[in-house]
């Protein structure tokens, strides 16, 4: 018997072979809506409209189409059921052996600059979903395929097994289309929860797997890499040249280097070294090879295996540079051709290419028992003109700006946090210690005698004046913290009897 497919898509690809194949290889009928329709008749394929199917016209210029008993009859029928046959029967109604349908744009055109609400409601699909999750509903009967990956995979299906599918083959589908409408419906909620924020009750995650890693932090832990929206961004769009896979940490470890890399304007050559998540070495430069050796040469020792990105296209000095020792990633906005055929000689090197190092994620998800917690990412920017200068003596504009180098620092070192800088260039880093007293001993000590004249950035207020002392008397010029502990006075006080300079930015940078 003739095989029944009904076909709806937004997206075209593949759709005019796939019902070439289905109609000259397994003699099936077509029945199609809208632009499918259109684009099939185009292409001299036999289609039947849906209005001609169901012999109901489209209303409402387009909204109302496949909303209709025999779609969705055909759709849910039970064919084991009797009463399900007799409803068929009765209301000349033809059950589909394959639905394939993909949505309306929605995440695309939201993505757009000039979207109106009105734009994207118009662009939030009824009756695709509708299908989709019958078709799904129903695998016991029908195939649902809802990527244009999937149609050859359908038609070897059909192929092998003598023009039919495996009730694995169609459950399989169905998780994917379930997946699919489950993420289409999340990017709406949460497309109206920025548009009005009092009405955000509920925050929907969803993603599309698009790597299974080999293990997660530790060999013993399962991981899964997932991209969120229709559209690969961010990390999923980069385009890696060469290297091992991308492993977890890889993965955590490249997005704290981007982080920090996206606080420098690209016409000022940045580099960063991060290790663990934490920077270990960070430097702006004349050249790029003057910011990769600056930031090298502050933490040589933690360099090793770690994590680089660059704000500008990877030269070839800068490349010569990097491959005289090991390196697990470097992610670059662009290559030239000779850096790229110095790196292709460390083949186990991964070499990244992300064109856009700002394209990061508003928010922020951390998974707790029960639950998830959701914040704004920090990336608010960092201007010296809101600060307050607490101390006696005043930074020059050069002081200023040394200060705002180490601020922008200090914001992604993991709380308690202590950066130490001169020249724009960071000198030690004390991380994640369980008391700020810890955090400048360990900063200070990685510093030696460059602390002489240095700059020294805090991520919360000193709560006493231990901490300021203990710098004045390495030689620290100039201290930079939020400011807010009820004990100010004695860190301006201790501040002033060692002539330094000490600002207030009135922001804290918790990074937990």
């Amino acid at each position: 018997m003739t095989g029944l497919a009904l076909l709806s898509v937004s997206d075209k690809t593949g759709i005019i072979e796939l019902a070439k194949t289905l109609v000259e290889k397994f003699n099936f009928q077509i029945v199609s809506s809208g632009g499918t329709a259109k684009t099939l008749q185009s292409a001299g394929i036999p289609v039947t409209k849906v209005n001609d199917y169901t012999g109901s016209p489209e209303i409402l210029g387009g909204r109302v189409k496949t909303l209709h008993p025999r779609i969705h009859g055909g759709i849910l029928a039970r064919l084991e059921l009797e009463s399900h046959q007799e409803d068929l029967q009765a209301n000349e109604i033809r059950p589909f052996d394959l639905v394939v349908v993909n949505l309306y744009p929605f995440e695309k055109t939201i993505a757009q600059d000039n979207c109106t609400v009105e734009d994207a409601i118009e662009q939030i699909d009824i009756g695709g979903p509708a299908m989709v999750r019958g078709s799904a509903k129903n695998y016991a009967h029908v195939t649902i395929l809802t990527n244009p990956a999937r149609y050859d995979d359908y038609l070897r299906e059909l192929t092998v097994n003598q023009g039919k599918t495996t009730i694995e083959f169609r459950q399989a589908r169905a998780a994917e289309a379930f997946a699919m409408t489950a993420s289409y419906d999340q990017a709406i909620c949460r497309y109206f929860a920025q548009v009005n924020p009092e009405s955000a009750d509920y925050y929907g995650v969803g993603g599309k797997k698009i790597a299974t890693l080999r293990y997660g932090e530790n060999p013993h832990q399962k991981a899964s890499w997932y991209q969120s929206g229709s559209e690969a961004k961010g990390w999923a769009s980069a385009n890696q040249l060469q290297g091992k896979e991308l492993s977890y940490n890889n993965l955590i470890d490249l997005e704290a280097a981007r982080r920090i890399i996206s606080e420098f304007p690209s016409n000022e050559p940045a580099v960063v070294i991060v290790k663990h998540t934490n920077p270990c070495g960070v430097a702006v430069g004349e050249t790029l090879i003057e910011a990769y050796q600056k930031a090298y040469n502050a933490d040589s020792v933690s360099a090793f295996g770690g994590i680089v990105s660059l704000n500008q296209p990877l030269d070839a000095p800068t490349a010569q540079a990097m491959s005289k020792i090991f390196l697990e990633c470097i992610v670059a906005p662009d290559i030239t051709e000779e850096a790229k055929a110095i790196l292709a000689k460390k083949s186990n090197l991964r070499v990244l290419l992300l064109s856009d190092l700002n394209s990061g994620s508003k928010d922020n998800i951390k998974a707790i028992a029960g639950g998830f917690l959701i914040q704004e990412n920090d990336t608010a920017i960092e201007l010296p003109h809101p600060w307050q200068i607490v101390t006696e003596k005043q930074p020059t504009q050069t002081e200023l700006q040394e200060l705002l180098f180490a601020w922008k620092i200090v914001k992604h070192v993991k709380s308690n946090a202590i950066a130490i800088t001169k020249n724009r260039t960071t000198l030690g880093i004390g991380a994640g210690q369980m008391n700020r007293v810890g955090s400048v001993k360990i900063a200070l000590e990685q510093a030696g005698n460059e602390a002489q004249g240095a700059f020294l950035s805090s991520d919360a207020f000193f709560p006493f004046d231990d901490s300021v002392r203990t710098a004045g008397t390495a030689g620290i010029t100039a201290i930079i913290q939020p400011g807010g502990s009820i004990r100010d006075e004695d860190s301006i006080k201790a501040a002033n009897e060692l002539g330094l300079i000490m600002v207030f930015t009135g922001v804290r940078h918790f990074l937990h």
